[in-house]
């Protein structure tokens, strides 16, 4: 018997180490992000600035881009708009023909097994750019929680009747989860489930998310409604919150910076946890590998298998196109 551990055995070979690998990442840990822009022009597909290699789409790009995918071995889609007009009760996020309702029916007449899934926000679709409902002259960006549960569910609703595999609620509003449920349940859609991002911070990393989606508040802030950074137990309360109102997964977002979170959470709960690799996130990398400091794919991927080993079961990503491409199964 040897007087020290020889941890080495187990490394020597690539099929060795692929043996004893405790935590893999696969096609179907995976969704892919969408922003779909409601316009004419068919043909219209443009590079978000700060996110390169991620493109604002028309409907037919986006056919395009998702058929693409499919070939490569994509199974699940997150859809976000960005719509032609914006009000104040942000009336395009639940108009039956909108740019997200006629996303979803386009994809899953085409794919009816890609899994798709919406995001239920207002912050795309209102003038002002929160994500809820503001007292009119409100300088502050002060949310009215519970006017907005309403238009919340009512959004939810819209893109299921579309068509819509499962709906995501990403305003942080206090009771927005049993509101969605209760009108699915209400509209015969009792087996939809609702993935909820439960543990949503108030985060520096969001920055070309608002670029993408065009959807930057234009005065005050989202820290009344999204968690504190420093704040880890009041994940938990969040967390069992919403899965006591009927989510069916929880999601923590960021992930990266997150991990500790995601470990907490998945620890304490049962149901799946999911994380969202945002795109502060993704642009770090990018630029990381643009400037040569950083070898972009071996990082993507250690990137991801860390959010994976710290508990997330599905992982939303800006990398997942180029992972399929180069062969992930």
């Amino acid at each position: 018997m040897t007087d020290f551990y020889r941890g080495r055995r187990l490394r020597r070979s690539a099929p060795l180490r692929e043996m004893v690998r405790e935590t893999a990442l696969q096609a179907s840990d995976l969704i892919m992000p969408y922003f779909a822009v409601d316009t004419d022009d068919a043909s219209f597909r443009r590079e978000i600035p700060s996110m390169p290699g991620q493109y604002q789409m028309s409907l037919k790009q986006l056919e395009e881009s998702v058929a693409r995918a499919v070939d490569c071995g994509l199974r699940s889609v997150i859809l976000f708009g960005v719509p032609k007009s914006k009000d104040p009760i942000a009336s395009e996020a639940y108009a039956p023909d909108g740019i997200i309702q006629r996303a979803v029916r386009l994809l899953k007449k085409r794919w009816p097994d890609l899994q798709v899934i919406t995001d239920v926000c207002l912050c795309e679709y209102t003038s002002h750019g929160h994500c809820g409902i503001l007292r009119e002259d409100d300088e502050i960006g002060e949310v009215q929680n519970d006017p907005t549960l309403e238009l919340l569910a009512k959004t939810a609703l819209s893109h299921v009747e579309a068509g819509a595999d499962m709906v995501a609620p990403s305003d942080m509003m206090d009771g927005r989860v049993l509101a969605i449920r209760r009108r699915l349940d209400g509209a015969g859609f009792v087996s939809t489930p609702i993935m909820s991002y439960a543990v949503k911070y108030a985060s520096a990393y969001y920055g070309p998310f608002r670029d993408a989606a065009e959807s930057a508040p234009h005065h005050g802030d989202r820290r009344t409604y999204q968690m504190d950074p420093g704040n880890a137990r009041e994940a938990l309360r969040e967390a069992m919150a919403d899965i006591d109102e009927g989510a069916d997964i929880i999601m923590v977002k960021p992930a990266g910076p997150y991990q500790d979170v995601i470990r907490m959470v998945s620890d304490a709960v049962d149901v799946p946890v999911a994380a969202y690799q945002v795109s502060g996130e993704y642009s770090l990398i990018k630029a990381a590998a643009a400037n040569g400091w950083v070898n972009e794919e071996a990082l993507v991927m250690e990137s991801l298998l860390g959010i994976r080993r710290a508990g997330a079961k599905l992982i939303i990503t800006y990398f997942t196109e180029d992972l399929l491409r180069r062969g992930l199964k």
